[in-house]
């Protein structure tokens, strides 16, 4: 079976993107340590702080989260985040499988600004993340005010 063949993870993909609906993050998890094959742990609306409650310290996991970025009150613009979770205690194969399986799963979430690769929560801190989706983001029409 691929990773991805469940379809509740396209359809929670889609919910993600769709602006008119409230959830802004899914996480994706193996559904046990012996199978290569994902399935939608979770989902919320309550971005970043939400997905990050969620990840856990012995499991690898994608996240996929809808951030608004502004550069001013005037530009307000929706960017998706793609997170690869390999937690601190992941066990050596799932680790050493999780860039292979990566690639994969980027054949069904297509859409994303950045990538971000984690082993702590301490690493997904939304400032640092925001500077990154400004700098991936192209045209900054806020230079004078920017610390990049």
């Amino acid at each position: 079976m691929s990773l991805c063949a469940a379809p509740e993870i396209r359809e929670a993909y889609d919910d993600v993107r769709n602006d008119k609906s409230a959830t802004d993050w899914m996480l994706l998890e193996f559904v046990d340590d012996r199978k290569d094959e994902l399935k939608v742990a979770s989902t919320g609306s309550s971005g970043l702080n939400g997905l990050k409650s969620e990840l856990k310290e012995n499991a690898a996991a994608f996240g996929y989260i809808r951030m608004a970025m502004a550069n001013d009150e005037l530009s307000q613009r929706t960017k998706f985040v793609l997170l690869a979770w390999c937690g601190p205690q992941t066990r050596v194969m799932r680790r050493a499988k999780l860039s292979v399986q990566k690639a994969e799963v980027k054949n069904v979430i297509r859409s994303f600004s950045i990538e971000i690769a984690a082993s702590e929560t301490s690493e997904l801190d939304a400032e640092s993340i925001m500077l990154q989706l400004k700098k991936a983001g192209g045209a900054n029409y806020d230079r004078q005010a920017s610390n990049y």
